[in-house]
């Protein structure tokens, strides 16, 4: 149904592996090699004999190409998407994600995830608002309501939240920018 809904917006939908390398989840993302996104406690790291040289040189090399992963995210596919295409596009990418995370009510080691991308002259934030609100409503009902609320992301300029109200209490839903 999400695919449904954003293919009636214009927008493609890729997919991509869920065994990536170190270079797409994290170095052409810009996280830096010191990131605690990149830790054995937040990231599963693929045993290889490559892996098993990389934890033990790692202050030496830095990070390697080579090194695999379970994702922690989708936009490793924006890098791959932004290498074979230029603008102006628009896609979302769903997919398994996996977390070194303890599982509660809200957190798991493995969740779905969908994220978006649009790159074109004069696309903004406005556009962004129009997205997620066609997206929700169709979604859960025209009556929805939701609201965008500044947030600081390392990734994006401006950075919104994006909350909906749920049973009469608002609901964090996504992070955006």
């Amino acid at each position: 149904e999400i695919r449904q809904i954003f293919l009636g917006l214009n927008f493609s939908v890729v997919e991509g592996p869920e065994v990536e390398s170190e270079y797409y989840n994290f170095d052409a993302l810009n996280i830096p090699a010191d990131h605690p996104a990149r830790d054995m406690w937040d990231t599963f790291w693929l045993k290889t004999q490559t892996n098993a040289d990389k934890f033990q040189r790692k202050s030496a090399l830095g990070p390697r190409k080579s090194a695999l992963l379970l994702r922690t995210h989708t936009s490793p596919m924006q890098i791959r998407y932004m290498e074979t295409h230029n603008p102006p596009f628009q896609i979302i990418v769903p997919g398994v994600v996996y977390r070194h995370e303890a599982s509660d009510a809200t957190h798991d080691f493995q969740f779905m995830q969908i994220e978006g991308l649009m790159v074109g002259k004069n696309v903004s934030l406005a556009n962004f608002k129009y997205i997620i609100e066609v997206f929700l409503k169709k979604l859960f009902g025209p009556d929805l309501e939701f609201r965008l609320v500044p947030h600081y992301y390392p990734f994006v300029e401006p950075g919104v939240d994006v909350y909906m109200k749920f049973k009469g209490k608002w609901l964090e839903v996504a992070g955006a920018g």
